[in-house]
């Protein structure tokens, strides 16, 4: 809904309530006051929904004009989920109506129907403020799933695009490697045999561009065996001095403590920053609503790092997920002789642990 369609739909509700309290007894200065009250309080209903319905339980109890306190009751149900505050909000507005004051439309002696007929009304507002808050939790569900579906379609691709790469690296250092060196080798025996200078010299010359071109070679595979972002391949990878940008730019309410020691490398650098980037992404898509925790500590033998959220703060779904980027933590780890590690929390939330062998505890 817009902001005009928003602003139509309250000043067509409040002039509704009011036309309602019009529409009843009116007959002194306190009913006239209350019920002004009453409708002036809507136009605060959305920033503060439980005090504006308190103020309408008066013109409610008096006058009888039940429009204010039904807007104000289903305001207070899209806002908050708990059922004992409900609970008492929807007995407020069904004693209200069964107010002495109230001219019923039943029979005083047909007490059954009354109440019947004032918790009918209490209730219903209740009941469509859940729907409505229920309907606008799917649809931020349904954003999450979607971004989720994307980032596995992503992580699939990376993963496919990976596994190219290391075939290519391989078949260039297993084929155009051993020819070259072949080259290299014929080059340098033809230079000791023989006595022609000319010949010497282009034996030479052979060799040398054929040991370039070996270290050419090695530089290409490790560049195709390194894994890149999809922008480009060649941009500079993430250090421990860009955690405090992706913990901002993370979405999530995190806060980061602890510090890693001078000495560490750029390999064991990177696979901290990917293993926090790959936590906290996992936050985002199983745990909305809460909150996260990074800490990095060490001694003289270990390197840890550990992320920790609280339990959701709004209802989660099953998300699809295929794991890769657990599994490429894992085998990030693993490369530097660490672990990875990840349990529940009795709270409800998660934790993932990354522990890394200080540098020269390495083998």
């Amino acid at each position: 809904m817009t902001r005009t369609q928003t602003h139509l739909a309250d000043a067509g509700l409040i002039a509704l309530a009011a036309v309602d309290a019009a529409l009843n007894h009116l007959t002194g200065p306190v009913t006239v006051g209350v019920a002004i009250l009453a409708v002036a309080a809507l136009l605060f209903r959305r920033r503060w929904p439980m005090p504006v319905f308190l103020l309408t339980l008066p013109a409610l109890a008096l006058v009888g004009s039940g429009i204010a306190t039904l807007v104000a009751l289903y305001a207070v149900a899209v806002r908050y989920s708990n059922r004992y505050l409900l609970t008492g909000g929807g007995l407020l507005a069904a004693i209200g109506y069964l107010f002495p004051g109230l001219d019923y439309q039943f029979p005083r002696s047909d007490m059954v129907l009354t109440v019947i007929y004032a918790t009918m009304t209490a209730a219903a507002p209740i009941f469509f403020g859940r729907l409505v808050h229920a309907q606008r939790e799917l649809a931020l569900r349904l954003e999450d799933i979607r971004q989720a579906r994307e980032h596995e379609r992503e992580l699939d691709a990376q993963a496919i695009l990976a596994k190219e790469r290391n075939q290519l690296a391989r078949e260039m250092h297993d084929v155009v490697s051993h020819q070259v060196s072949l080259i290299a080798v014929q080059a340098g025996a033809l230079g000791v045999s023989t006595t022609d200078t000319a010949v010497k010299t282009a034996a030479d010359n052979i060799r040398t561009l054929s040991v370039d071109t070996l270290d050419e070679l090695r530089h290409m595979v490790n560049l195709l065996r390194a894994s890149g972002s999809q922008a480009t391949e060649l941009t500079p990878q993430p250090t421990l001095s860009d955690l405090d940008r992706l913990v901002s730019g993370s979405g999530i309410e995190t806060h980061l403590t602890g510090s890693a020691p001078q000495d560490v490398d750029t390999a064991a650098q990177r696979t901290i920053y990917r293993t926090i980037q790959e936590a906290l992404t996992n936050v985002r898509k199983h745990a909305p609503g809460s909150t996260a925790t990074v800490d990095i500590a060490y001694d003289d033998t270990d390197l840890t790092v550990t992320v920790t959220n609280t339990r959701p703060g709004r209802p989660t779904l099953q998300l699809p997920s295929a794991r890769h980027g657990l599994i490429g933590l894992q085998e990030r780890a693993a490369l530097l002789g660490g672990t990875i590690m990840t349990t529940p929390t009795a709270d409800g939330g998660f934790r993932l642990r990354l522990r890394l062998p200080r540098t020269g505890q390495r083998r």
